[in-house]
């Protein structure tokens, strides 16, 4: 297969790539035949995450079938640099009816129109066939900016024939398509920004609790070999991990009080092993005030239990859930961040507790620490398999795993970049928090007023 360019690009191609709209020739080369071409158009993709989800519905469309009315579906094209258009959605077909509601669906906006919110968004209509030859109903144009307004009378779009409207000048539309102002579905457009996108999370929670807990594993924290060794110099990988992650994510909670519980410990004053208990000491209040009363937790605990196997991780998810599992309208969401070293001594009873949390409202995010190979953390994310037990899948993805090892240095003293580690500690938090959401129907809540503070009461101007 020989290529070359249809259009010699110069000294300059590198600069010139970003800006023009490529096209490649490539033929077999094959003698004495004619043969085809393929040509392949290039343009930059904007750096664009965001992602939103509409829902159309159509009113007083053409009617297409003689012994029917119409099956009308939409296909949505993005307009390239250079005029053309490409397909980049379809929607599914509504039989036999002039009024349709199409289904709400998610696109990522750089998909739509590779992020500028003012290119031009061609819509079509068109009735289905059997044997594919559709019929087509009309068209019309929009941007990205104009859907934005959501539902409202600047999003009625008027269907039209150009043909039609060339041969009839009574001619006026083949129908209208709008935001689903007469459909049982409210509509809402969600913008998910990357990295600082938890703070949509407000638009729909007035509080967000962080529910914060750590791992604790066979081995004396007084030793420089153990993970919890409490040197004067510096703070050993829990603590470190401990701090970067609470830092990022205890601003995402109204009153930054974290309950912080160990497993897998011997307690004073009998030795009794323990797989769930208050790092403060206190199990009638385990409350900690913000990441750094997290930390004196920690390094008190250290001081009083005994580090002890094995290291089960179903209580504590057991133990979230069932907070999670009594708030059932939307006005908490709750994370739980388990920090371990990867030994996991209950894989089955773990697997099971995270199947039956993926029904309430909660996230689990795992970061491991230490030189671990971490397998049984990567099947326990679920991204490759959707976690399962007894035959029972998970109804959707709640677990974010990290190993914290990516992001420091040889020595594993220092991190070497917060923001990466913000933005994968994070990842997957706002689809997984949506998607309960959606799944249980709950709508966003109202914004909350504005925060005046004492003593300056607002002033109205007349």
């Amino acid at each position: 297969l020989g290529s070359r360019m249809k259009k010699p690009l110069g000294p300059s191609w590198k600069e010139v790539l970003v800006y023009q709209c490529l096209c490649f020739v490539f033929n077999r080369g094959l003698p004495g035949k004619k043969c085809g071409n393929i040509i392949v158009k290039a343009e930059e993709m904007g750096n664009c995450r965001e992602s939103v989800m509409m829902q159309f519905c159509g009113n007083k469309l053409d009617k297409k079938d003689f012994f029917g009315k119409s099956d009308p579906f939409l296909v949505f094209y993005r307009c390239n640099e250079d005029g053309t258009f490409t397909t980049c959605h379809k929607t599914e077909v509504v039989k036999n009816t002039l009024n349709p509601v199409w289904q709400a669906f998610k696109i990522p906006v750089r998909a739509l129109c590779n992020g500028d919110y003012d290119r031009t968004i061609k819509i079509e209509c068109y009735d289905w066939d059997r044997d594919g030859s559709h019929d087509f109903i009309g068209e019309f144009s929009t941007s990205y900016r104009e859907l934005s307004r959501g539902q409202s009378q600047f999003n009625v779009y008027e269907v039209v024939n150009p043909k039609k409207k060339g041969k009839k000048k009574k001619y006026l539309n083949s129908g209208t398509v709008s935001h689903n102002g007469h459909c049982p579905f409210v509509l809402f457009i969600l913008f998910i920004h990357s990295f600082l996108y938890l703070a949509l999370l407000f638009h729909y929670c007035t509080l967000l609790l962080l529910s914060h807990y750590r791992t604790c594993f066979p081995g004396n924290p007084t030793q420089p070999t153990s993970l919890h060794y409490m040197s004067p110099y510096q703070m050993n990988a829990y603590a470190m991990a401990m701090k970067a992650v609470g830092e990022i994510i205890q601003d995402y909670d109204s009153d930054k009080m974290f309950p912080a519980l160990g497993f897998g410990a011997k307690l004073p004053p009998d030795g009794r092993v323990s797989h769930e208990f208050a790092l403060n000491g206190n199990p009638q209040n385990p409350y900690c005030a913000g990441v750094d009363g997290v930390m004196e937790a920690y390094y008190q605990s250290l001081k009083s239990v005994c580090l002890y196997g094995p290291t089960n991780f179903s209580p504590v998810i057991n133990h979230v859930a069932r907070y999670a599992a009594s708030v059932k309208d939307g006005s908490q969401y709750f994370i739980l961040l388990i920090i371990t070293d990867g030994v996991i001594s209950d894989m089955a009873q773990t697997k099971e507790s995270i199947v039956n949390a993926s029904c309430h409202p909660m996230s689990i995010i795992i970061i491991g620490v230490g030189p671990a190979e971490f397998d049984a953390m990567i099947e326990l994310d679920g991204d490759e398999v959707r976690i399962s037990s007894k035959g029972r899948y998970a109804e959707r993805d709640i677990v974010q795993f990290v190993p914290f090892r990516d992001y420091t240095d040889r020595t594993g003293n220092h991190i070497l970049s917060m923001a990466r580690l913000a933005k994968d500690v994070l990842a997957e938090i706002p689809d997984q928090f949506l998607s309960y959401m959606r799944i249980r129907g709950i709508k966003p809540s109202p914004a909350p007023p504005p925060y005046t503070p004492p003593g300056h009461p607002l002033q109205t101007q007349i």
